[in-house]
């Protein structure tokens, strides 16, 4: 099993964090945040990874250093639990339709953090989540997971559901770019390292 656990606590969070990447799907998380929670879910039920997250938060403050903090800490789990990388597939890309919103990511498990985030027309606040704190939370797990992240809404209405859409395309792309190829020997780079 491709497994990690972190924990990070500072003066504004305190996260325990446990990530299976072969897991079957199974969440169990509790950030404070609510539309987060729903989210993190989603890409734990469509990644079919299993994922326990527990933050304690400075959320009489708001909601970024909750947000940011997981970001950075599924990022160094993810990046743990990849090991050696050898094998896996490395790339995927991933479309995907959650009623009037469409969303595209594509991720590189290259070595090299970088986030493309093409995202427009959401509304400031879905509940009383912060929206912008989406852009957050990815650009926190591409530099502490070591991923080329390419995020892209090419359409939707209904910030919820562009959001979601983002999120569930999200796990779905992990998923396939982590899934081992037995006709993939070693590192998958002619670098010989990733």
């Amino acid at each position: 099993m491709r497994s990690a656990r972190v924990t990070r606590k500072t003066s504004e969070t305190d996260i325990k964090l446990e990530l299976n990447i072969d897991g079957t799907g199974k969440p169990n998380i509790n950030t404070g945040v609510g539309f987060f929670d729903h989210m993190l879910n989603a890409v734990t039920k469509h990644g079919l990874f299993d994922l326990d997250v527990k933050c304690d938060g400075d959320l009489e403050i708001d909601q970024h250093h909750t947000v940011e903090d997981i970001g950075i800490a599924l990022g160094q789990a993810f990046l743990e639990s990849l090991g050696t990388k050898e094998g896996i597939t490395r790339y995927a890309t991933v479309t995907t339709p959650m009623d009037e919103a469409l969303s595209t990511v594509s991720i590189d498990i290259s070595g090299r953090a970088y986030l493309v985030f093409n995202v427009e027309g959401m509304k400031d606040k879905v509940g009383n989540f912060d929206t912008e704190l989406v852009q957050e939370f990815f650009q926190a797990f591409a530099s502490n997971a070591k991923v080329t992240l390419h995020i892209n809404l090419q359409y939707g209405e209904n910030t919820h559901h562009m959001i979601e859409s983002i999120f569930k395309g999200f796990g779905r792309c992990l998923d396939q770019a982590t899934l081992k190829n037995p006709r993939i020997q070693g590192i998958p780079s002619t670098k010989g390292a990733l």
